[in-house]
């Protein structure tokens, strides 16, 4: 509890913090601490149950407007939700997406039917989304979108290929951001399109990584369909509302996605403690450094939040990436100097396959901190390279000339 916390915002924790140790016991005692990076397969069906628990006691979307199924929470209360959450040691949420993306942002640019047809499968976790973004040769350049979607008659075709899709085999929808205008380049021309995935013209292909898991997908559209409704904002306006949703990833998301970093923080300081290696000083140093990284992502985050409150986030949240992608990367770095040599011993060789031929599909049975080491190399990458978001904040926040070209460079 906090000294400055309002009579209400300590009710509001203690009430949180009541639910949340009467029904993290029981049938669902086990599913404490499961999920995260690198293990984000792992109990899934068990941690959506848990999601729908909660949605049933009206503990999903707890900032979104009483209206549309929320609890009308503060800012002040999202952040002691999220705090409390980690505390108890919660399950990876299954639900991020739909939850923090794609449902503020149908709030803020959807109609009242896209409202009430798609808020409330995301209000009780019963329809889970991912984010049609990213695509094959345009790296972190998300102006250069080859997916296409034409309308025909009371639907759109999409035909086209999007890469780096998070959990795209377990989603029911995506939002895409596709080229509705033929001719078009760059920013122009876009739509924000939300696509069924399970339908004949989705082909997903999980993308195998480091740590033996697929939470990235590709997804290849070939005459998908979707209701000609089914576009948030008019035809052409994709770009602006595909940047509003970025900035909900990196305001008011980033603080549920702190659940699962502070308890990693929290177990490699555990690790530290075990192993003697907190009596290293330049371990120690950085363990601390680390504390303090985890606190600037927070309090970031509730200012980001805080200037949300009268519209969508501005570029300034592209801060919250830059700083959470490379604050994780270097946690995984930690942790593998934390455990010394024996970091480099994974627990179990990899099996063969079912044929006994080759052991391709079975990875090594790495520890939680090898999986977070490995898993967090993409951090810097995934949503926006670190370069990307470096110029985001140079140009559109602290107003800087814009970089060359490389192209204009070429011309001299």
């Amino acid at each position: 509890m906090k000294q400055n916390e309002s009579p209400a915002d300590r009710a509001f924790r203690a009430e949180v913090r009541d639910w949340l140790q009467s029904n993290l016991s029981g049938g669902f005692a086990h599913a404490r601490g499961l999920g995260g990076p690198g293990r984000e397969h792992e109990a899934f069906e068990e941690r959506l149950a848990w999601e729908r628990h909660m949605a049933a006691a009206g503990w999903t979307c707890v900032g979104w407007p009483r209206e549309y199924g929320g609890r009308g929470a503060t800012v002040e209360q999202q952040v002691i939700f999220h705090e409390e959450y980690a505390l108890a040691d919660g399950p990876a949420r299954v639900n991020h997406i739909g939850e923090n993306l794609l449902g503020p942002t149908i709030i803020a640019f959807g109609t009242d039917e896209q409202r009430a047809r798609f808020l409330p499968p995301i209000v009780a976790a019963r329809e889970l989304w991912c984010q049609g973004y990213s695509e094959p040769n345009a790296g972190s350049d998300l102006a250069n979108v080859q997916t296409r979607a034409e309308l025909a008659g009371d639907h759109w075709l999409v035909d086209g290929q999007k890469v780096w899709t998070s959990l795209a085999l377990e989603a029911d929808w995506c939002f895409a951001v596709c080229r509705t205008e033929p001719g078009s380049s760059r920013h122009k021309g876009l739509s924000y399109l939300l696509v069924p995935m399970r339908q004949d013209g989705v082909d997903i292909r999980p993308i195998v990584q480091l740590t033996g898991t697929s939470e990235f997908n590709e997804v290849f559209f070939d005459g998908a369909r979707t209701d000609a409704g089914n576009i948030v904002g008019a035809p052409g306006e994709g770009w602006r509302i595909a940047m509003a949703t970025l900035g909900f990833e990196r305001g008011v998301a980033t603080l549920g996605q702190q659940v699962g970093f502070r308890r990693e923080f929290e177990g490699v300081a555990g690790l530290a403690r075990r192993t003697g290696a907190i009596d290293d000083p330049l371990l120690r140093d950085r363990l601390t450094r680390s504390y303090m990284g985890l606190e600037i992502m927070r309090l970031n985050a509730v200012r980001t939040m805080a200037g949300v409150a009268a519209g969508a986030p501005g570029p300034e949240s592209s801060i919250s990436k830059l700083v959470w992608g490379t604050w994780h990367r270097e946690l995984g770095e930690l942790a593998m100097d934390v455990l010394g040599a024996a970091g480099l011993i994974a627990d179990g060789a990899p099996g063969t396959g079912p044929d006994g031929g080759s052991a391709q599909a079975q990875p090594y049975d790495l520890n939680d901190w090898q999986r977070l080491f490995l898993f967090s190399r993409s951090d810097t990458i995934y949503a926006g390279s670190n370069e990307i978001q470096r110029n985001v904040i140079a140009e559109r926040v602290l107003g800087l000339p814009r970089e060359p070209a490389a192209d204009r460079k070429a011309r001299g």
